[in-house]
């Protein structure tokens, strides 16, 4: 049953959701692994190698394998139920990343290596879009679910800050290998431990009032927000690399993770006052103008040369992602019925750590071949482009009337209560 809103919608009144924590304190738990696995490759396999290219193309195998399979868990997950994706899924992960570790650590050949990235990306578990395919069996039309999405936003960027510097830590002053083992252990316990929480998954509709599960990707306003999500990938990716490189470059390879986590801050920060403010601005405009915003700051990322500018810069660019987050998240509310939803939000994370993948790989070639910091070309023109087909197309992201139960391509649903 949805909440009943009688006031401003704040933090505060979202946290004294029904049953939130039940599935809130597991999700944080199980996602946190996600924000260190990117990184803990390219740091694993650069020490291997030698190459921030190789490297990079390893990490973006992952990447690839990850966004191609995430959204047919999700659906899988809307028909099935997430606990019945989420048990095997945590297992075959931890497996793979074990597997990739000793591959990498017996020298073994890039093929090997690019081999078993696919696995290991596949059973990312998406944790993040079936807490939030749970925020909207809570709330459902609440006013809160744009609070539930920058709540959420937040909670992600929580992990991007700690995440780079756990990895960062445990592969510099531990062992190379220490980061990518530690993501494989905390991944299955944490994603065991959310999928126990069956009493908040969403149920399962069964018989007559089953949806007719078409493919959330259908809806044009969702793949309007999947090149839009493809261009923050981009952002995330390339500022791996490029601090990577640019902290090695110094002599301080610890420093990585402090500027990430500085990025990753600003990110965190601005999705904390983004869902505490009462918007009166429609989300199609607000996403152009947080994402204008965003390509802008990330124009200035390539031209910084000292810890301090970069540092300054990363946290401004951060600042820019969490609204445009939060916006397109919140956008899937009302332009695809509850149904589809889980395979929505995996079509928008699986098109950032597309994004990722393919900014890992670009910026690792530009920083082997050109000069340090060419990598950080990669957030400007990703971003840029992403902008130009938002403008373009922002039409599409107008959202379906409050209470009916049809999207286009998506499928019906006869008019009762099925979630």
């Amino acid at each position: 049953m949805a909440s009943t809103v009688t006031s401003r919608p704040g933090y505060g009144q979202l946290l004294r959701t029904r049953g939130a924590w039940t599935f809130l304190l597991p999700g944080f738990a199980a996602r946190q692994p996600f924000a260190m696995l990117t990184l803990s490759l390219v740091l694993l396999v650069q020490h291997t190698t030698g190459s921030y290219g190789a490297a990079g193309a390893v990490a973006a195998v992952t990447g690839v394998s990850m966004a191609l399979f995430a959204p047919f868990t999700g659906r899988l997950a809307d028909r099935h139920g997430q606990r019945a994706v989420l048990l095997p899924g945590v297992l075959v992960h931890a497996l793979a990343g074990l597997s990739l570790t000793a591959l990498a650590l017996t020298d073994a050949p890039l093929w090997a290596l690019f081999l078993a990235a696919v696995p290991t990306g596949a059973s990312v578990p998406q944790v993040g879009p079936m807490v939030r395919a749970r925020w909207g069996v809570k709330l459902q039309d609440s006013p809160l679910m744009t609070t539930a999405a920058a709540f959420e936003s937040v909670t992600d960027e929580l992990t991007f800050v700690f995440g780079p510097l756990l990895a960062t830590a445990l592969c510099t002053a531990v062992h190379p290998a220490a980061g990518l083992l530690t993501e494989a252990g905390l991944t299955l316990i944490g994603g065991l431990l959310f999928a126990a929480q069956k009493s908040t998954q969403p149920a399962v509709a069964a018989g007559h009032t089953r949806v007719e599960h078409g493919s959330a990707l259908r809806v044009p306003g969702v793949r309007v927000l999947i090149v839009t999500f493809l261009g923050i990938g981009s952002v995330f990716g390339g500022m791996q690399v490029s601090l990577a490189a640019f902290s090695e470059s110094i002599g301080e390879p610890g420093l990585n993770g402090v500027l990430y986590g500085v990025f990753a801050a600003g990110n965190m920060l601005s999705g904390v006052v983004c869902g505490a403010i009462a918007w009166k601005v429609a989300p199609q405009r607000r996403l152009v103008i947080g994402y204008a915003a965003l390509a802008l700051a990330a124009c200035g990322l390539w031209a910084a040369h000292s810890v301090i500018v970069l540092a300054a810069i990363g946290l401004l660019v951060g600042m820019c992602i969490a609204p445009s987050l939060i916006t397109g998240y919140t956008l899937v509310e009302g332009l695809v019925p509850a149904g589809a939803r889980t395979e929505a939000f995996t079509w928008l994370t699986g098109a950032v750590a597309l994004g990722q993948a393919a900014a890992v790989t670009v910026a690792g070639q530009l920083e082997d071949r050109l000069w340090n910091g060419a990598g950080f070309l990669v957030p400007m023109a990703g971003t840029a482009l992403a902008l130009a087909t938002l403008v373009a197309l922002r039409s599409r992201l107008a959202t379906r009337p409050t209470g009916r139960t049809v999207a286009r391509g998506v499928g019906h649903r006869v008019p009762v209560t099925v979630d």
